[in-house]
Parts: structure tokens; sequence; C-alpha cells
């Protein structure tokens, strides 16, 4: 029997009620403009009532393919450092998504860094919290869900690289997400200014410069290691393009300027 990875934050960071999450992702899933394809994108992975209309933003503004890589940190310290699930299946209120195991497969032999631990996937929700969002805007999809643990450099950019050559390979296209909030519990204005340093070097869709700029100015960003493999992988694949669809903190909720987290959502094309 194949693993089934069972919501660990349903009812916390977003609501159990299958109806009640219905309500709220048709809240946050309001289109601008026509959505369109793209290679890859960020997205913040807070408690509903603080990112979610970030992420809804970018997923507004997204053609979602049938298959996605989706990469986050790990919050929880379990597991390895480089961790992905090839086999089975996530559970939401809104059902169940496959995991697609021959992409996985692939990935995993073409980046020897990548384990095989759900452990690491367990009880981390930054990859849980997503998964509604692609559900309702593509009921049927696949993912690859990979967390990271590490920090270091090389083996950020050696995943990218995996990661963009699997996808060259393929024959449908792969949506890449990297699911990060942005500068943690610092006040208001020292957060716009910190994750203004972060955005500007996505934008410029420079990974080796967001490390640097995040390890220079201690921008406590999570998810900093997922978004510089994106964006590794994105250049790799042809982008030429980042923009940044909305941005928020989590002050501009509840009105609370003194310690307050970033969030952002840029979709790179």
């Amino acid at each position: 029997m194949e693993a089934l990875r069972h919501p660990a934050v349903a009812g916390r960071f977003y609501p159990e009620d299958r109806d009640t999450l219905l309500s709220d992702l048709q809240s946050f899933l309001r289109a601008r403009e026509a959505p369109r394809a793209a290679l890859a994108c960020m997205v913040p992975h807070a408690g509903y009532i603080y990112s979610g209309s970030v992420a809804g933003a970018v997923f507004a503004d997204l053609e979602i393919p049938r298959r996605c890589l989706l990469l986050c940190p790990n919050h929880t310290g379990r597991g390895r450092p480089l961790a992905i699930m090839s086999h089975g299946a996530w559970q939401t209120p809104l059902g169940t998504v496959p995991i697609d195991s021959p992409l996985a497969e692939t990935l995993k032999q073409q980046c020897p860094l990548l384990n095989e631990d759900a452990e690491a996937h367990r009880g981390e929700h930054a990859i849980e919290v997503v998964l509604p969002f692609l559900q309702q805007s593509r009921p049927e999809f696949t993912f690859v869900p990979i967390a990271l643990g590490t920090g270091h450099l090389d083996a950020l950019e050696q995943l990218g690289e995996a990661v963009a050559a699997v996808a060259k390979t393929q024959e449908q296209p792969v949506l890449i997400i990297a699911s990060s909030d942005m500068n943690h519990y610092e006040n208001d204005q020292i957060t716009r200014v910190k994750d203004t340093k972060a955005i500007e070097r996505i934008l410029a869709l420079d990974p080796r410069g967001l490390y640097e700029v995040v390890m220079k100015e201690s921008i406590s960003m999570c998810g900093f290691g997922p978004a510089v493999a994106m964006l590794t992988a994105a250049k790799r694949l042809g982008a030429t393009t980042a923009k940044l669809i909305k941005y928020a903190t989590s002050g501009d909720v509840f009105g609370e300027r003194e310690l307050v987290v970033g969030y952002a959502g840029v979709v790179v094309r």
C-alpha cells in the first residue's frame, strides 16, 4: 500500500471544513488578468488569514500545468537535509493529490543529494498549505514534494541544476514552486527594508545574489533555500522576467506593526 500523507495543519493554518476552505480559496483566487503559463513562482505559506491573499494572487495569475514541483523549507528539523517523497499521495480537505512518481524518481537519479524521506514531510506545513490552491485552480494534477533543511549554497545550486535538467526532458511542462515567507518578527519598517533587498535579487533572477543578501543582511527568510534552487532552475530553463504580484506583512492584517512577518508572491516566466 502506498503512503497517504494526512493533513498536519488543517484547522490551524487553513480551514478543515471543505465548504469553508472552498469559500476562502474563491475569495483569494480572484484573477486580475487572464492566467498565463510560467516556469516558476514563489508563494508564502503562513496561515491563510495572513498570507492567503498573496498566495491566491499568484495562483490566479498562473495557468497551472498538470505537473508541479514544490520546494519548501524544513521548519521541524526532522529528517534528511534534502528530503523527497516519491510515492503515495497527500490528503487535504479537498481530496488527495498523487505524487508524481516518475518525475520524483528521475530527480533522485539526477541529484544524488536527494534522499527518500517521508519523516521530513510528516509535520511540515509549508507544502500542505499550498496544495488547496492548486487543487482549486487545477483539479487534476500531480506533484513532487521536496523539503530543504540545508542552507549550503552548493547543495541548493546542485538541486536547481538537476531540476532544470530533468524539466527539460519532460514532454509536459513542470511548474516549479518555491514556498517561502519573508523576514520574521522584526518591526514593519525594518521588515519591509529587508524584504525589498531580497525581492530585488529575486526579480533580477539572481539566486546567488539572493543567498548573499540574506546572509549579509540577516534576513530571516525561511525559504531562501527553495527560492535559490527555484531561481537556479528557472534561469537554466530560459527565464527572462520575474514579477512581484503582491507583497504584504502580517501587520497589514491586524495593524500590529512591532513584530511582523513579510509575504511576497512572485511569478517567473
